[in-house]
């Protein structure tokens, strides 16, 4: 047997490495998770992220990075959840590696239930054409809960004026101005959405640092006395893009505030936030959505014209 070094994460040296390992799993995969050392170093500087204990690297013999797990682990709730991202290069696959860190994942979890005195969950998520990790999945003890679709449309085709209901404004979300009333509004749109965990001020400030945020795809509907309704967050990865040879923006989030729902806010806010990536010069427009969103968002989104690209289903385990 190999014997391989497991250490924790030491920064900023240690970025080029797990680059170089996602470049070459995504040659196989073909998920579109490559990523950059700058992308890197935005994930790393998440304030949720314990540097430390939430990511592990798993190296040859010759010092060579062949595995990585790392943690997102949501803040502290009734429950909490573990997301677990374990990549392995292809060259060091079909061993044991990937359940060593599917073990550290468990373990590292059971330190936070220890520390925090909490029920806690693992989490993965398998794209459903990945059948060998979706097997090793099942035969480690998780069981599929839900599945993600990932939907794209093109923004080619005519986009449909937005009509807003009278004495409703539509505006540009003003990041530090806007931050408590925009995370007020974020957990009353998604306290009844499956796996919804609060937002704090602190993580939506993180989210809207990162080099991709651009305030004209970030748009806020308000009621006539000023609560805000609804929202429509769009992205655009410029390097992602460069490197797949894309031309595309997500709809990151897209929520309707409870008591604001089945009026016709969310296609208007969504049609204005696919018309602001069209006017950003993007081609297409992708999202991903739970398949039983019980607000009719699947419906939403088919009527608009997205339609599914591929099946996301995610996996949980209680530790």
């Amino acid at each position: 047997m190999i014997s391989l070094t497991i250490r924790s994460y030491e920064g900023e040296t240690d970025l080029q490495s797990i680059s170089d390992l996602l470049k070459a799993c995504e040659a196989v995969d073909k998920l579109n998770q490559e990523a950059s050392i700058s992308e890197l170093r935005q994930v790393s500087d998440d304030p949720s992220l314990d540097k430390a204990r939430d990511i592990r690297l798993w190296e040859d013999p010759d010092g060579k990075l062949i595995g990585i797990g790392h943690l997102e682990i949501s803040t502290s709730d009734e429950v909490i959840d573990g997301f677990l991202s374990c990549r392995v290069h292809p060259s060091a696959r079909s061993g044991n590696l990937e359940r060593q860190i599917i073990a550290w994942g468990e373990e590292r979890m059971r330190e936070v239930q220890q520390d925090q005195g909490v029920h806690v969950k693992l989490r993965v998520s398998a794209r459903d054409d990945k059948a060998g990790f979706i097997a090793l999945l099942e035969s480690s003890g998780f069981k599929s809960e839900r599945c993600l679709l990932t939907m794209t449309r093109s923004l080619k085709e005519p986009i449909s004026e937005p009509q807003l209901r009278a004495n409703f404004t539509l505006r540009q979300v003003k990041p530090q101005q806007d931050a408590e009333a925009w995370v007020e509004m974020h957990n009353q749109s998604f306290i009844d959405a499956w796996n919804h965990h609060p937002l704090t001020v602190e993580h939506y400030k993180y989210l809207r640092s990162h080099p991709t945020y651009r305030p004209d795809l970030d748009l806020v509907a308000i009621a006539p006395d000023g609560t805000f309704a609804a929202c429509c967050k769009c992205i655009i990865n410029r390097e992602s893009n460069t490197r797949n040879g894309h031309n595309e923006g997500w709809i990151d989030e897209l929520g309707t505030r409870r008591g604001f729902r089945r009026i016709g806010l969310g296609r208007a806010i969504l049609l204005s936030g696919m018309r602001q990536l069209q006017a950003a010069g993007m081609d297409m427009a992708k999202l991903s959505v739970d398949f039983n969103n019980p607000n009719g968002a699947l419906e939403l989104y088919e009527s608009v014209g997205f339609h599914k690209l591929y099946t996301w289903i995610s996996y949980i385990k209680d530790v």
